[in-house]
């Protein structure tokens, strides 16, 4: 493991600006258009709206995520998930929270590259060399996404390295823009003041609906939290101060250039030609139009990896959770944190295609955006609560955390609401089906332990070694090795020894019981093993981290062979042939896939959540592959799910003489 991402190294900074900060780093380029769009400029609007989010920044990411929430790291490890981790044992419920949490950043993730880049391209139509474009903008955005997403396979280690000297541009150029346009209208360090925008809140009609474009300001900060494990959290609040003074230098310089040149003027924004005002865009001189589209097209691009790669490490932990169906992962480097997901990574290209082509402009697309990543953050205040409460801090500042960033994020979420017509149900409903299949996922995985039957390993013990002595039966394998849920190491499912016994007898000289524990602490690799009957029983439990990919087939080799060394197993093959030249038996796993017995009678909810279940299995890996097992040394067993039996059937026998 690398623990380098724990230091402060010129690289770490660097990563950090490539990987982390695209999605806050990019909203310059939409939030104050979002405001001023439909709307008359006023002193007003502007100094008030900008108080806004000097504060928004200042307290949501700085604050809550930057200081506060950066400290739940598990093991390094950031996100919704790597934080329920922490908290999960202290209430049940909390699941509920951490799948919404989920869901709604992967939603998302889902609508940030189109935006950016899309809000990014259209400064074309500032060029007019360039205005003959305009009708094929979407296909550039196209274009952009497909490159974007193909180089995902590579790994987001070496794209942070690529995008970080690029990123450091852009963070510069954005801070020499807001600079130069700082005192077009010096009022506008009044936004400073908080009482500004409390002032803005109460007084301006619509205020709270503006916010809804304000909170456009702040929805890279989950992304920041999620990929806490590519950088490491001091690398993180060191780039945070150059990231947060460049940003609020261009918003400044946005606002104050706005009251100069536009001051009365009525916006009505779609940035297809060359005369329309773009708050952004137009902080720049003519001659570096192009060089500004480029530079900021390229930021954009990198505005989408935080949200892929956070996805990417969101899902990982899922699957582990039992929050996910299996999927591969791949691992492009060595690197702690890096990794790829190719199912992932097709759906939310496919997603992203879909939003370019049904909303076009980023101006449609502005009103599908926030509403998904309030609830994240919502989700957030309350997962961090709890972890507060079990690092023991006083019931008092717990209650001031919770209370004051539920109150902001709740005014937040009802400003958002608005944008639910205009294009939030578009995010919602992506949430939605990402909700639905963690909550199928988990609810299935209850219903069946519900009824999964366990029995006491020692009442069948005896019938076990009879049966691996009995030479009239032929022998199944030398090493029989199943996979058990069962967390009681004395106990094993019955439908394991219902395999060896009764199923088709299994006589095997070693019977070996597999079982996977996973942590909550993300990186531990760990084993230890059971000699419940000396060389004829044997079980091994792996212990770990739910960031560890559980590679079984190679971990129980190397167990094995640990135990060969040490004298305390013998592997040899008791065939005569083979056992007088020392040839290794053969192990053959037993993997049971289950299926949905008919003689099942269930509540239709409890129907309807298990038949999509195994809707979604066969969408998923299977055991074998998921566990990294051997397919040449597997054996599929089917087993009926039988979760609740029918009742007995009231049925008479008639007599067929009468």
């Amino acid at each position: 493991m690398n623990n380098n991402n724990s230091k402060i190294t010129a690289a770490g900074l660097l990563i950090a600006l490539g990987i982390i900060y695209g999605d806050i780093g990019t909203s310059p380029l939409y939030v104050f258009n979002a405001i001023i769009s439909d709307r008359t400029i006023t002193e007003a609007l502007i100094i008030g709206s900008l108080s806004c989010i000097i504060w928004t920044i200042t307290l949501q990411t700085t604050l809550k995520y930057v200081l506060l929430v950066l400290r739940a790291d598990n093991k390094g490890e950031g996100g919704t998930f790597s934080l329920y981790a922490l908290v999960h044992r202290r209430r049940k419920w909390l699941v509920i929270p951490a799948m919404i949490g989920g869901a709604t950043l992967l939603a998302d993730g889902i609508i940030t590259p189109p935006i950016s880049i899309t809000s990014a391209v259209e400064g074309l139509t500032k060029v007019s060399s360039f205005a003959y474009l305009q009708p094929y903008l979407i296909y550039i955005v196209l274009g952009i996404l497909s490159i974007f997403f193909l180089m995902q396979q590579f790994g987001t280690g070496s794209i942070g390295k690529l995008f970080g000297p690029i990123m450091f541009l852009w963070f510069s150029l954005l801070g020499i823009l807001g600079a130069i346009h700082l005192l077009d209208d010096p009022s506008i360090l009044r936004a400073f003041n908080p009482f500004e925008g409390l002032r803005f809140l109460n007084q301006y009609p619509q205020a709270i609906w503006i916010l809804g474009a304000v909170f456009l300001c702040t929805t890279g900060a989950e992304a920041l939290y999620s990929d806490l494990g590519h950088c490491g959290k001091k690398n993180i609040r060191i780039t945070w101060i150059f990231v947060k003074s460049t940003l609020l230098l261009n918003y400044i310089g946005q606002g104050s250039a706005l009251l100069k040149n536009y001051e009365g003027a009525t916006i009505s924004n779609t940035f297809r030609t060359a005369n329309e005002i773009h708050a952004f865009y137009d902080l720049m001189p003519d001659w570096f139009m192009l060089a500004g589209v480029i530079i900021a097209t390229t930021a954009a691009i990198i505005a989408s990896q935080a949200m892929i790669s956070g996805s990417f490490t969101l899902i990982s932990e899922a699957m582990r959770l039992n929050l996910w169906p299996k999927m591969k992962i791949r691992y492009p480097s060595e690197e702690k944190g890096q990794l790829f997901i190719p199912n992932l990574n097709v759906m939310m290209y496919l997603g992203c295609v879909a939003v370019v082509l049904y909303f076009k402009t980023s101006n449609a697309m502005e009103a599908a955006y926030g509403l998904a990543i309030i609830l994240t953050m919502i989700s957030t205040t309350i997962l961090f609560a709890n972890f507060l409460v079990l690092k023991r801090v006083k019931p008092w500042l717990i209650y001031c955390f919770l209370v004051g960033f539920l109150v902001i994020e709740i005014t937040y979420f009802i400003a958002l609401m608005q944008k639910f017509e205009k294009g939030g149900y578009f995010t919602f409903l992506v949430a939605c089906m990402f909700f639905g299949i963690m909550y199928i996922w988990y609810r299935s995985r209850k219903i069946k332990n519900r009824y999964v039957e366990f029995v006491r390993l020692e009442n069948y013990i005896p019938q076990i070694q009879e049966l691996s002595q009995d030479n009239s039966v032929p022998k199944y394998a030398t090493h029989l090795v199943y996979l058990t849920s069962a967390n009681n190491h004395k106990e094993v499912e019955h439908k394991i020894v219902y395999s060896i016994l009764n199923r088709k007898p299994k006589r095997a000289d070693i019977y070996w019981l597999i079982h996977v524990d996973t942590l909550d602490d993300p990186y531990s690799c760990e084993y230890t093993v059971e000699q419940i009957v000396p060389n004829k029983i044997i079980r091994v439990e792996f212990r770990l981290g739910f960031r560890i990919q559980p590679r079984i087939y190679v971990m129980f080799k190397q167990v094995v062979a640990d135990l060969v060394d040490k004298k305390e197993v013998n592997i040899t093959s008791r065939y005569d042939s083979l056992e007088k030249n020392n040839v290794p038996g053969d192990f053959q796993f037993i993997v049971s896939e289950k299926f949905l017995s008919q003689e099942n009678e269930l509540p239709l909810s409890e129907q309807v959540i298990m038949k999509s279940f195994f809707w979604l299995k066969h969408f998923s890996l299977t055991e074998e592959k998921a566990f990294g097992l051997e397919a040449s040394s597997v054996i599929i067993e089917k087993f009926p799910l039988i979760v609740k039996p029918i009742a007995k059937l009231n049925m008479k026998r008639v007599d067929l003489n009468h």
